[in-house]
C-alpha cells in the first residue's frame, strides 16, 4: 500500500547535488516540506526559490548551509531544522565525499573527510532525528550509498570502505529502529550522471544512471506503508542490446 507523504518533514543534506537536488523537486512534489543543507548559500536559496514557485506546491522549504566535516556546524543544522519544521519525519543522508587518489598519496586529512562526510555525519543526523521519529511513531531514514559498498575499485579505498562503513551502519540501524516503525533504507546505485560521476574514469557516461529517475525511484520504495520493506537495494540501468 501507497502511504501519502504530504505534510511530512524532510531533512535533506547534499540537497545542490545532482542526486539531491532531484529528490528535492521529487518530494516537494509529492507535498513534503523541507529543510536543505549544504555547503554553499547561495545555490540553496536559488534552489528553495525554484522549489516553491512549483505549481500547487504549499509547503514550507527552509535551508541553511553547513560544513558535514565540522560537528558544531551538523549540530547546528539539526536545530535549525526543528526550529524551520518543528520534527523530521523523512533523513536523507545524500551528500558525500568522493576522492580518487592512489593509496600511496592518501592523506589523514583525506581519510577524515571521507569519513566526517560519508559516515559521521549520517550517524549523527540518524541519532538525533530517530529520537522524534521514535516518539511520533513513524520515520524514514534514507542513506544513499554506491555500487561501492559492495564492492573495491583503484585509487577510491577511502571511498569504498566509507561506503562499507554506511551500508552497515544501515544494517544496524534497520534491525534497531524497526520497532519504532522507523524504517531504514540504503539506497545504492552504480554510477550517476552527476558532477561527482565525472569523477569515474574509463566509463562512458551516457550509460550512467539519470538522477531524476533515481529520485523517483527512492520517493516511490519509501513510500510503501506495509509490513514489506526492501531495506537494502543495489541500483543499475537495465539495458536491452
Amino acid at each position: 500500500m501507497l502511504a501519502s507523504l504530504k505534510g511530512k518533514n524532510v531533512f535533506l543534506t547534499g540537497a545542490t547535488g545532482g542526486i539531491g537536488r532531484e529528490l528535492a523537486y521529487q518530494f516537494a512534489r509529492s507535498g513534503c516540506n523541507l529543510f536543505l543543507t549544504g555547503r554553499d548559500r547561495e545555490r540553496l536559496s536559488d534552489l528553495v526559490d525554484e522549489i516553491v514557485s512549483i505549481d500547487n506546491y504549499y509547503g514550507t522549504a527552509g535551508f541553511q548551509a553547513g560544513d558535514l566535516e565540522n560537528t558544531q556546524d551538523a549540530l547546528s543544522l539539526v536545530e535549525g531544522a526543528n526550529n524551520c519544521l518543528g520534527k523530521i519525519d523523512i533523513l536523507v543522508n545524500c551528500a558525500g565525499s568522493f576522492i580518487v587518489k592512489p593509496l600511496f598519496e592518501s592523506s589523514l586529512d583525506d581519510f577524515d573527510m571521507s569519513f566526517n562526510v560519508n559516515v559521521r555525519a549520517p550517524f549523527l543526523f540518524s541519532r538525533e532525528f530517530a529520537k522524534s521519529m521514535s516518539k511520533s511513531g513513524w520515520g524514514r531514514i534514507i542513506n544513499i550509498g554506491s555500487s561501492s559498498s559492495y564492492s573495491g575499485f583503484s585509487n577510491t579505498s577511502l571511498y569504498c570502505s566509507s561506503k562499507h562503513a554506511l551500508l552497515g551502519m544501515s544494517r544496524s540501524f534497520y534491525d534497531e529502529l524497526k520497532d519504532h516503525n522507523i524504517k531504514t533504507f540504503c539506497f545504492s546505485p552504480g554510477s550517476v550522471k552527476t558532477e561527482m560521476g565525472k569523477k569515474v574514469k574509463n566509463q562512458d557516461f551516457s550509460t550512467f544512471i539519470d538522477p531524476e529517475e533515481l529520485a523517483e525511484y527512492i520517493v516511490f520504495t519509501i513510500s510503501f506503508d506495509s509490513d514489506m520493506i526492501s531495506e537494502e537495494l543495489r541500483i543499475n540501468r537495465f539495458k536491452i542490446q
